[in-house]
């Protein structure tokens, strides 16, 4: 969805012309593009083009949000902060509050170019020397945000390490109450389960809260793949790592065969490694325990599943944007049944 004038879902693109050419260093060249490049399942994301430089402007959804999940004043802030640091991070130019221009509050920052990989045709064509190595980047990344202390780079504001766990489960059964339009069978017992079975927190550290590798941006370096950058900070918080680690497994290879039309799966292609090769690399450089990863399993399901009944909820009252979010509806059942099985051990 791309337009050069006017308004696109979200975004007055005359009015942001003007408060853009006033505040970038240069201006604008003249004209003022958008395309929106991922909308409706979480913060949407527009690419800006003047014809001379590239940049991405991210804002809230349309209606029903949850409370402190799509606050742009804080993803803005964990980007900014994470710049000078060994995370790789678009860099951020402004962040906006007046709500005169496009509605709510937005943040712009730049364009990282490089590879993400998202469908089925990019994976299909992958290597297996690059499947590997792609996998290799991705859990090294993620060991790196964890290795960052958060109050040395001034987000010791950003959580509460204590009850972590807890608040966790006990948020995204708040999220299915807000979202409830049907009933779905399991669901209310796995969040039971979970929150009768919480283990003991063994690290504090930075969690970034959606990891996993299509949101990432890969490039080449001397022929190795490497991030570029890690995208999607709305849900960045204090807490506990493993439970960045059960999200990058879950999105790995832990939907696979349930047709997401979110993002393909790795481990459904010959080329990537298993989701155990990646828990083994990263338990390795962490020296951590992962002894009680299916409880982390379990809780990556249920926030997925809660994550994807809150989209069909707003996809019934006609505020999302794109297409595809009624299939997202059929996968909530089975996510929570694998959310079982991940206790169940």
């Amino acid at each position: 969805m791309r337009n050069g004038t006017g308004t696109l879902p979200g975004l007055n693109l005359v009015a942001l012309r003007t408060y853009l050419g006033n505040r970038l260093p240069g201006g604008l060249r003249g004209g003022l593009s958008a395309e929106l490049i991922a909308g409706g399942r979480s913060n949407l994301t527009y690419l800006l083009d003047d014809g001379r430089q590239r940049w991405v402007l991210r804002r809230p959804p349309l209606g029903h949000v949850l409370e402190t999940a799509h606050d742009m004043g804080r993803e803005y802030h964990v980007l900014s902060a994470l710049a000078p640091t060994p995370v790789p991070v678009p860099r951020t130019f402004l962040f906006c509050t007046d709500q005169s221009v496009i509605g709510v509050p937005f943040y712009l920052m730049e364009y990282a170019d490089g590879t993400i990989y998202r469908t089925a045709e990019q994976l299909g064509h992958v290597s297996p020397e690059t499947g590997q190595a792609v996998a290799d980047a991705l859990v090294d990344t993620l060991a790196v945000l964890h290795d960052i202390e958060p109050a040395s780079v001034g987000l010791s504001d950003l959580g509460r390490a204590d009850g972590y766990l807890e608040r966790q489960v006990r948020r995204w059964g708040t999220q299915l109450a807000a979202s409830r339009s049907r009933d779905i069978p399991g669901i209310a017992e796995l969040g039971e389960r979970l929150a009768k079975g919480l283990p003991r927190s063994s690290r504090t550290t930075l969690v970034h809260g959606d990891y996993r590798l299509d949101n990432v941006v890969l490039e080449e370096h001397a022929g190795v793949p490497r991030v570029r950058a890690v995208l999607d900070w709305e849900m960045a918080t204090i807490g506990d790592p493993l439970t960045d680690l059960a999200s990058m497994l879950v999105w790995w290879d832990g939907i696979a065969g349930l047709n997401s039309p979110v993002a393909a799966v790795p481990g459904e292609w010959q080329a990537f490694p298993p989701g155990s090769r990646l828990l083994e690399r990263y338990a390795a450089d962490q020296d951590v325990p992962v002894g009680t990863m299916g409880w982390y399993l379990g809780f990556a399901y249920y926030k997925v599943a809660a994550i994807f009944e809150s989209i069909h909820f707003r996809d019934l009252r006609g505020q999302t944007v794109g297409g595809g979010f009624e299939l997202l509806a059929g996968l909530v059942g089975p996510l929570v049944a694998r959310g079982h099985q991940a206790l169940d051990g």
